[in-house]
C-alpha cells in the first residue's frame, strides 16, 4: 500500500508543477500509459543484455523470476478473497 500512495503522491506533485507552470500533461493519458509500459519493458533490457554479455543463458525462468515480477509487480489481494488453494507467495524481488 505504501507504493500506491507514494505512487499517487508523485503524481500529484508532477500536477501542481504542471498547474504552477501553466501547462498542460504533455500526452493523453492512453499515450502516457503507453509510454510508461515501454520504460517498464526497456528496463529490463538492462539485464537481459547484461546476461547474455556474461555468457549465462537467458532461460525462460530466469526471465520469469527477473523480469515479469518488475513489470507486473506484486498484485494486491482482496480482503474477502478465500487464500484456500492459493499458494504463499513470497516476493520475487531481489532486495539490497
Amino acid at each position: 500500500m505504501k507504493m500506491y500512495l507514494l505512487s499517487l503522491g508523485a503524481g500529484l506533485l508532477v500536477g501542481v508543477i504542471y498547474s504552477l507552470l501553466n501547462v498542460r500533461s504533455p500526452a493523453p493519458p492512453v499515450i502516457a500509459l503507453v509510454g510508461l509500459l515501454g520504460i517498464l519493458v526497456g528496463e529490463q533490457a538492462v539485464p537481459l543484455v547484461k546476461r547474455l554479455f556474461s555468457g549465462n543463458p537467458v532461460t525462460v525462468s530466469w526471465f520469469h523470476s527477473r523480469c515479469v515480477p518488475h513489470v507486473f509487480g506484486e498484485l494486491p489481494i482482496g480482503a474477502d478473497h478465500d487464500h484456500a488453494g492459493v499458494p504463499n507467495r513470497t516476493s520475487t524481488r531481489e532486495t539490497s
